[in-house]
């Protein structure tokens, strides 16, 4: 296995910057820890390369960014656009699917200088990388943040206008019994997209037929279905706190012999790419996935040309999608 900077980092009990210092002949190193790397680099017969050399001056190239899933074409979207924007600008990016903070920090480029910046799309345990990241003096940004925080720079969707324009379209259609299957409640958008539903409802005068608290996946929706139906309380429309929800909502129906749009009426969050993948093609709320990739490369690269920079919160706009699976109420 080839050695590499870290081993002797590692060997010398050295950070990787006075390793990478003593590698370009820095004269602000102490002599005791030169003579450490040397010895490490002699033991370890390590030969130095260019991205080593790298390190010395203050930069390696690379962009981390965190995530929970690649399961997700929303996702995918962003984190292609964040990609090629880096590349325009002489970046790699480098990938950590994690599930915490904890794996993350810890089995990850996340530490040790490996990174010029990280960006957290959609953390769990949003404080705690916050703080490490704070206390590292790595610049960071986060996108989908689950808690507003103005000392952060952010980007985030506009989540409740989303919740709201997809009740006012229900109403529209001259639904009055309109339920939502919601996101945990761990989540911003969550939140959000609850309180934009709530909103449009009250401006109409109506009172939402049921709020149901799910996860981002398709069981939620199917679960929560077949519940109603086999109770007999399925309501006409629903607004679904995401795509895979609201798929798992069509195909309970589409088990029990439930026709959509005709009996029921229902909208998605996201506009993922199955959404026009299957019959009917639903309607849904889109995130500018390639805006919020791009706005977010923007905001990585002010971040480490200039670290006093003031924090930003930065807002996008969703759109309504109207496809298939809503219709008037007959």
């Amino acid at each position: 296995m080839k050695v590499s900077i870290f081993d002797v980092a590692r060997k010398s009990g050295l950070s990787v910057v006075t390793v990478s210092r003593v590698l370009n002949n820095s004269s602000s190193v102490r002599h005791k820890n030169r003579e450490k790397v040397l010895q490490a680099m002699k033991e370890l017969d390590y030969h130095p390369n260019a991205s080593a050399r790298s390190l010395a001056r203050g930069k390696t190239g690379i962009i981390g960014l965190t995530i929970t899933t690649l399961h997700d074409s929303f996702f995918d979207t962003v984190v292609k656009e964040i990609n090629d924007r880096l590349a325009e600008h002489g970046y790699f990016l480098a990938l950590s699917i994690s599930k915490s903070y904890e794996d993350a920090f810890h089995r990850s480029l996340f530490q040790e200088d490996r990174v010029d910046g990280v960006i957290l799309l959609s953390p769990v345990d949003e404080d705690e990388y916050v703080m490490e990241l704070k206390k590292k003096k790595i610049p960071f940004i986060l996108i989908d943040n689950s808690k507003k925080n103005p000392s952060v720079t952010s980007i985030i969707v506009d989540n409740f206008k989303g919740g709201y324009e997809a009740a006012k379209h229900l109403i529209e259609l001259g639904h009055t019994e309109i339920a939502h299957i919601a996101g945990p409640l761990a989540y911003l958008s969550s939140r959000e997209r609850e309180r934009g539903f709530a909103a449009a409802l009250e401006e109409a005068g109506l009172k939402p037929y049921c709020i149901e608290r799910g996860f981002f996946d398709i069981a939620s929706g199917y679960d929560i279905a077949m519940q109603w139906i086999r109770t007999g309380k399925l309501p006409s429309a629903i607004f679904a706190a995401d795509d895979y929800i609201a798929l798992g909502v069509i195909n309970a129906c589409l088990q029990e012999g439930i026709s959509i749009p005709r009996d029921l009426s229902i909208v998605g969050f996201d506009d993922q790419i199955f959404a026009t993948e299957f019959r009917p093609m639903l309607t849904t709320v889109r995130q500018p996935a390639d805006k919020i990739g791009a706005a977010g490369v923007e905001l990585m690269l002010a971040a480490i040309n200039d670290s006093a920079k003031r924090n930003v919160t930065m807002q996008v706009e969703p759109e309504l999608i109207i496809r298939e699976s809503t219709a008037r109420k007959t």
